[in-house]
């Protein structure tokens, strides 16, 4: 894979998503579903929040990609889960999966290991996510991700390797959010730069990226999917920053943003390749 061939998978994914506005629907967390909805909306695709096991069955069937986060968990999640789980299997669709507050309770715990069976086609978490379900899924050796509630104490190097164990295993992507962000298959590591520090002053910024990711998912691979999902984020997160002081004036901006950059300038936003080791 070429840089020169990444960006034009890049700039393809953002038109076709403006063109066809697919559905990607999402198992989310509650506190942050506007912001989700509000960002696949923007970026050209369609939403809908689902929650009940027959609701995810369906959904697996017909849309072209699904996000799961159970950030916020219920407890009839425990049966809608495996449910749509199954259904996304059967089905063949893929997914993005978001493993929010990974080792925080026995339900949680049990429905990540459960997803090891399902592989998702990209994960999507910061550092201490990543090496958690890395190590959950004995994947690795390495020691358990630090998570602070919903935040990483872990640096985007440090789960390098486990996000490659990862991709080799699913046969997907993984994606890393920090200062540079991280995206690999297993193969190539990708880094993207740009951002604002301001998207850690509003909540759900990391959960929006999640459902775009699936946008994306719905019109094409993996990696592309993944990075394109990145690369957009830094670039709207960037120039929103330079109109804007404080977060909530930077949240509307930023949706403003993700609705007016151009194919092209996600596709130049900066990156750098390196292969895996």
């Amino acid at each position: 894979m070429t840089e020169k061939i990444l960006r034009g998978k890049i700039q393809s994914a953002v038109e076709q998503v403006r063109s066809e506005n697919p559905m990607a629907p999402s198992i989310t967390n509650t506190v942050t579903q506007d912001f989700v909805a509000n960002a696949q909306l923007a970026v050209g695709g369609s939403a809908a929040m689902i929650y009940l096991p027959d609701e995810g069955e369906t959904m697996a069937q017909i849309a072209p990609a699904v996000y799961l986060n159970i950030g916020t968990l219920q407890p009839f999640y425990a049966e809608t889960i495996p449910r749509t789980l199954r259904a996304l299997k059967k089905f063949s669709t893929p997914y993005v999966l978001d493993p929010v507050a990974i080792g925080i309770g026995v339900l949680r715990t049990e429905l990540f290991s459960q997803m090891k069976n399902f592989p998702p086609a990209v994960i999507r978490g910061n550092a201490s996510e990543i090496i958690a379900l890395a190590k959950l899924w004995d994947l690795t050796e390495s020691a358990k991700g630090k998570t602070r509630g919903v935040d990483s104490t872990d640096s985007v190097g440090a789960a390098k390797l486990s996000a490659v164990a990862l991709a080799k295993f699913t046969g997907g992507a993984v994606a890393i959010s920090g200062a540079e962000d991280l995206v690999t298959d297993g193969k190539v590591l990708v880094y993207s730069s740009g951002g604002s520090a301001m998207l850690s002053k509003i909540t759900g910024g990391g959960c929006a990226l999640g459902g775009v990711m699936a946008t994306y998912l719905s019109v094409t691979d993996s990696l592309t999917a993944a990075l394109t999902g990145t690369a957009i984020f830094n670039c709207a997160a960037s120039t929103a920053e330079k109109f804007s002081d404080a977060p909530a004036s930077f949240k509307v901006k930023f949706l403003d943003e993700l609705y007016k950059v151009s194919a092209a300038a996600v596709a130049e936003n900066p990156l750098r390749l390196e292969a895996a080791e």
